[in-house]
């Protein structure tokens, strides 16, 4: 089933990113509540009108996805941008619900190694390691943050399954465009049961 997105990314380095999202999207990108190409410029607006209409686009929907490219802490928005798509907002008679989010992590160079690495542990397990340096620390603080009885995929090491261990999962950009529907549809059934995560909702 389709769900209302947005997109959080940083212009100047994940546009053609955020476009490949779209279009593999397909008949589902009618329900993407972003910027397009049609957008009005408001690079010379002022911070309350850009958060006005950044909080137009958010609002209503259930699913944000967050572009992780090199330089996304440099961005001005989109830690913001995490911190109202996880807050709860009334409009009138309507209330906002914490979406659903999940990272895509932007191909650079022709690899992912300027954020992932991978280790191999004692017990034989592969994990993977995150860079947590390169991003902000509301989606650090929302990772490997699964709060149930079974949270570990292994309990020997203590590692947490890569999609559902954390309420901000982190897949490949090519993982992600194989399939964004169901990545998609993950992160809007984990917002359905934030019961289950320890959610840290301010920056």
């Amino acid at each position: 089933m389709a769900r209302e997105t947005f997109i959080s990314y940083k212009h100047s380095e994940a546009q053609d990113l955020r476009d490949a999202i779209i279009e593999k999207l397909g008949d589902d990108a009618r329900y993407y509540s972003g910027e397009t190409a049609e957008s009005p410029d408001m690079s010379g607006e002022t911070v309350d009108r850009i958060k006005n209409s950044l909080k137009d686009k958010i609002f209503g929907t259930s699913v944000t996805i967050v572009i992780i490219s090199p330089n996304i802490k440099d961005s001005n928005w989109i830690d913001w941008e995490i911190e109202y798509s996880l807050k709860e907002y009334k409009r009138q008679s309507t209330t906002s619900r914490t979406n659903g989010l999940v990272g895509v992590i932007m191909k650079h160079n022709g690899s992912y190694d300027w954020l992932v690495s991978s280790n191999q542990n004692a017990d034989g397990c592969s994990t993977r390691y995150i860079d947590d340096s390169k991003l902000y620390s509301i989606i650090n603080s929302n990772r490997y943050n699964l709060d149930t009885d079974d949270k570990y995929s292994c309990p020997t090491c203590q590692s947490f399954d890569q999609l559902n261990g954390s309420y901000i999962a982190l897949i490949d950009e090519e993982g992600f465009l194989q399939n964004p529907s169901y990545y998609i549809e993950n992160a809007y059934d984990k917002s359905k049961a934030t019961g289950n995560y320890n959610l840290k909702k301010s920056r």
